[in-house]
């Protein structure tokens, strides 16, 4: 395995390049750009790269589907960081366009969404086709497919384009949230204000099966982040669900609500546990009253004694 190389969804110039490059490590590795999420991810389990970083979720579109699915499926890999990064688009076009002169637009599929309201109110005729990422997409300007890319302004540079119009975002605040994923090991020290990711498949389709998968959290005081089905490929109706909890695996109420899903899913993929990007352990809510570590703890020490005839 190169532990020098990083590989990211490129090509040069995405989110996901500036996403990586918040990392301190990045200042240390290879960045290497691949074609799409799985050849990234694929260039990890091969053994070419030791981590990757990719997109995971938005806050207007939800979660990135190629994303999920692939750690889902395949040889099994974890999450070991996260990176939340503020999103806005800038128009990028050859020198000496006009507005007037922009027709087609193209950008990644997960922008779209996110401009819809400025296209209409600003390119109404615009043509809109996707591209595999957005800097791909300011090639495709470059080259001369394209009239304009939604991309990042930082993107321009690379491909000799100009940012036409910038800060261009349907929603306040948009953010897109990025995984780094490497080969299975032990998961990261706790550090308070952790987050843990498992991939769950259904035992059967009845009626409250999912809800009895819920309820492993729900009464043990685990809250959920994300929930997110997602087929299964086995035909119409099979899902399995993608899901962040918060805490870590090592506080009792995570772990004892995955070892209760594990008595009761056909299968449980543990993604990782890895610290929140953005939350301190001072801004992390305290557990709900009997599912603290000491609480479980103190339950586990009265079955004992119950056991041993000194309750």
């Amino acid at each position: 395995m190169s532990a020098t190389r990083f590989t990211y969804l490129g090509p040069e110039g995405t989110f996901t390049e500036a996403a990586l490059r918040t990392l301190p490590e990045a200042a240390t590795r290879e960045l290497v750009p691949m074609v799409s999420v799985p050849a990234a991810l694929d260039s990890v389990r091969n053994g070419e790269a030791a981590a990757a970083l990719v997109p995971i979720e938005n806050s207007v579109e939800g979660g990135v589907t190629s994303t999920l699915d692939e750690l889902a499926s395949g040889e099994p890999l974890m999450i070991y960081r996260e990176v939340l990064l503020p999103i806005a688009f800038a128009l990028l076009v050859r020198p000496g366009t006009e507005l007037s002169d922009v027709k087609t637009v193209t950008g990644h599929p997960v922008a779209q969404p996110q401009v819809r309201n400025w296209l209409r109110g600003n390119l109404p005729d615009a043509v809109w086709e996707s591209a595999a990422s957005n800097a791909d997409g300011a090639r495709l300007v470059q080259e001369g497919r394209f009239d304009a890319a939604f991309a990042g302004e930082f993107a321009a540079a690379t491909y000799g384009l100009v940012p036409l119009v910038t800060e261009i975002h349907d929603a306040e605040n948009a953010e897109t949230r990025f995984v780094l994923v490497g080969r299975p090991a032990r998961p990261a020290a706790p550090t308070g204000a952790d987050k843990t990711s498992v991939v769950l498949w259904l035992g059967d389709d009845h009626p409250g099966a999912l809800l009895e998968l819920l309820q492993e959290f729900a009464v043990r005081g685990v809250n959920l982040m994300l929930i997110q089905s997602r087929p299964t490929g086995e035909g119409i109706g099979n899902y399995c669900f993608a899901v962040d909890a918060e805490g870590h695996i090592s506080d009792r109420r995570v772990s004892e609500a995955l070892m209760g899903l594990k008595r009761t899913c056909p299968q449980v993929r543990f993604l990782g546990s890895y610290p929140r990007a953005g939350v301190a352990q001072g801004d992390v809510r305290a557990p709900r009253s009997g599912t603290s570590d000491g609480d479980f703890m103190a339950a586990s020490d009265w079955l004992t004694r119950c056991l041993d005839g000194r309750a």
